[in-house]
């Protein structure tokens, strides 16, 4: 755990105790504040008594009087759509607000490091698609290379969870936008942005309020490196705006669409990594038989964190031979099985047009197993990439309206996944691809993009078997 620092013998209050909210309380109590409570929901106000918390209902008057921050769980609105009744009274009271990624920047260095011969280093990775992959990818490079770290954030143990840093460790953290917009401390190291797409649009109240939530990694404190993919505009803008000209070692650009000719460059082209510097090639790596990186999106997860393992001085060999054993994320383009000449592979992490396109490029012929909860938008980004679409099995509440955006593609309306898993499956000829990538949140018929993966790899394995 990481105490604390900033806050002894003083009250702050937590709202939200999920993961991220209980361990915000045990890292501020190990710091020596008071740690005040509340959550809406009884069993979270439980959990918290058990552990010995003050749990007091912030939404009442005067339920700031005393306290000297409010910390804030990720999954909570704090300006957009609407703020949060207790965050509103809380910039009523004049008291400041932050999240746990604030406290953890402002508590993980400690006077210990000074006996340290290598400082420990944090590499921060956030983007809309991609940023897991990349973490975890990141995470395992530097493992097999013999070097200390930990994986944290919206992926692995939360960021006030983990242990106290080791000489030498790098701490990998995969951060989301809601992460990103609140905290009150960034100073990563070094920052990496996969790529931009639209996503969460009602939280940030549109794409430029989105844009500016991801932003914020790279200019609140200012990282000594970073890792830019520059795909997109938003990525070409950033990048720009960081280094005085194209020769700044201090920005690694990104493209899996193009080749990038000046700077210090990392781009992917027909399945090849290249890593260019000054005007020369310095490495090459063939991804196309790297298993757990399969697709153009995850070449370019391979780009990000390549560059940002190049930050750290690991070796194009070194970097190479880890990405060989790397074994892949589960729900991100993850082989579940392989019977008769048919692949069946769970996407369900695609939980948006962007991911779910991208998914679609990465295979032959595929029967797409897709819907949910739509987001703002439509599917109109998806239109251009169904060529390889032999059929699609639409589930979730809105599977007739999905499917009558998918012009020119045979749909069947299943609703269910036992449905589209069984009907796929009795379709699928050898060659095919049943592929899971739904473009759509899953909050309209399971809990998490986790439990619709589970049960669509629960379905496969339970029919093959």
């Amino acid at each position: 755990m990481i105490p604390v620092q900033g806050f002894s013998d003083q009250s702050v209050a937590v709202l939200g105790l999920g993961r991220s909210g209980l361990a915000a309380a045990q890292a501020l109590r190990a710091g020596g504040a008071r740690a005040i409570v509340w959550d809406d929901s009884p069993r979270g106000r439980e959990a918290a008594e058990l552990e010995g918390f003050e749990v007091r209902d912030l939404t009442r008057p005067g339920a700031f009087d005393g306290i000297a921050a409010l910390i804030v769980s990720p999954g909570i609105a704090h300006l957009y759509p609407a703020p949060n009744p207790v965050i509103a009274a809380a910039w009523d009271a004049g008291v400041p607000v932050d999240n746990d990624i604030g406290l953890f920047f402002r508590s993980f260095a400690t006077d210990d490091w000074d006996g340290f011969d290598t400082q420990p280093r944090v590499i921060a990775i956030t983007g809309s698609n991609g940023k897991s992959t990349t973490s975890a990818l990141l995470h395992h490079i530097l493992a097999e290379n013999g070097r200390p770290t930990q994986l944290a954030g919206n992926i692995g143990r939360g960021v006030l969870d983990i242990e106290p840093a080791h000489d030498g460790e790098v701490v990998v953290l995969e951060l989301s936008s809601y992460q990103t917009e609140l905290a009150r401390h960034l100073t990563p190291d070094v920052a990496v942005l996969t790529n931009i797409s639209p996503d969460h649009l009602d939280r940030h109240a549109g794409l430029g309020g989105y844009f500016a939530a991801k932003r914020r990694l790279f200019s609140e404190g200012g990282p000594d490196r970073a890792v830019i993919g520059v795909d997109e505009d938003e990525g070409r803008y950033l990048a720009n705006q960081l280094v005085a000209d194209v020769s700044d070692d201090r920005l690694i650009r990104v493209s899996v669409t193009r080749k990038l000719a000046d700077g210090w460059t990392v781009c992917a082209k027909k399945g090849f990594l290249t890593e260019n510097r000054r005007g020369r090639q310095v490495a090459s790596i063939d991804l196309r038989a790297i298993a757990g990186l399969p697709g153009a999106h995850n070449h370019q997860n391979a780009c990000c964190a390549y560059a940002a393992a190049r930050t750290l001085g690991l070796g194009p060999r070194g970097i190479e031979a880890a990405m060989r054993s790397y074994p892949g994320l589960p729900h991100r383009s993850q082989v579940v099985a392989e019977r008769d000449g048919v692949t069946y592979v769970n996407d369900s992490k695609a939980t948006n047009v962007d991911a779910a396109a991208k998914a679609l490029q990465a295979f032959g012929r595929i029967r797409w197993i897709c819907g949910g909860l739509q987001k703002e938008g439509g599917l109109a980004g998806l239109l251009p990439h169904l060529g390889s679409v032999a059929k699609a099995y639409v589930i979730g509440r809105e599977a007739e309206d999905f499917a009558r955006q998918l012009s020119g593609v045979t749909a069947s309306i299943c609703t269910t996944m036992d449905h589209a898993v069984a009907e796929a499956m009795a379709e699928a000829e050898p060659g095919d691809v049943v592929l899971l990538a739904p473009a759509c949140a899953s909050f309209d018929q399971y809990d998490s993009f986790a439990a619709r993966g589970d049960h669509f790899a629960e379905l496969v394995t339970d029919a093959l078997h």
